[in-house]
């Protein structure tokens, strides 16, 4: 009797604690020509599980998707699933198509508002683009997002391919995205970048 008694605060307490996050992001999140379940997001849930924080992961990245795209997105989203956490991995294509960075930023203003509107705790992941659309529109793009998570505070997580670009090996030939090979070291990347902002599981 005592030992079902344990297995069931052992349950509860686990479920009471677990937590709900969710990436908004694009290709280099939706496990772009591979297998869904390959993607990092994917992997995630066991790497957070393993550090005592059980998490439900729900990837909402679409391959192309804009910092728009999201935007439309993200009210339905929030309504269906009311995550915890939103990870924002957006605005890579906003800059291969050499939208101008207002537009990124008032699409990520939008974003961070409405996220933190529902209750929500907005994450921003600074992005990256090749150096070929050169230097002032590379810094324009590149400085929004320390821009917005000083004025809005909300956390800046590090480029999760920023040591993962510089290995060819890694890398998909369009050098852009990055392998199957790569999604468990970027998932053991992201958990690390995550960590503080999940709860820690206890368990009394």
């Amino acid at each position: 009797m005592i030992r079902i008694l344990s297995l069931i605060m052992l349950l509860f307490t686990s479920t009471a604690s677990s937590q709900t996050l969710l990436v908004l992001g694009d290709s280099l999140s939706a496990g772009y020509q591979m297998p869904a379940n390959k993607s990092w997001p994917s992997l995630l849930p066991k790497i957070l599980a393993q550090q005592s924080q059980p998490t439900t992961v729900i990837n909402a990245s679409i391959s192309g998707d804009t910092s728009g795209n999201g935007l439309a997105r993200l009210p339905q989203l929030l309504a269906q699933h009311q995550p915890d956490i939103v990870l924002i991995e957006l605005g890579a294509n906003d800059g291969l198509r050499g939208f101008h960075p207002k537009i990124l930023r008032n699409n990520l203003t939008q974003m961070i508002t409405l996220i933190k509107e529902m209750g929500s705790q907005p994450l921003l992941m600074q992005i990256e683009i090749p150096p070929n659309y050169g230097k002032r529109y590379n810094e324009l793009f590149r400085n929004t997002y320390p821009t917005l998570s000083q004025s809005l505070n909300v956390p800046l997580l590090p480029f999760f391919l920023i040591e993962i670009i510089v290995q060819p090996q890694l890398m998909m030939k369009d050098g852009l995205h990055p392998t199957a090979q790569a999604q468990p070291l970027i998932a053991q990347f992201m958990a690390q970048q995550l960590s503080p902002y999940l709860n820690k599981e206890t368990i009394q």
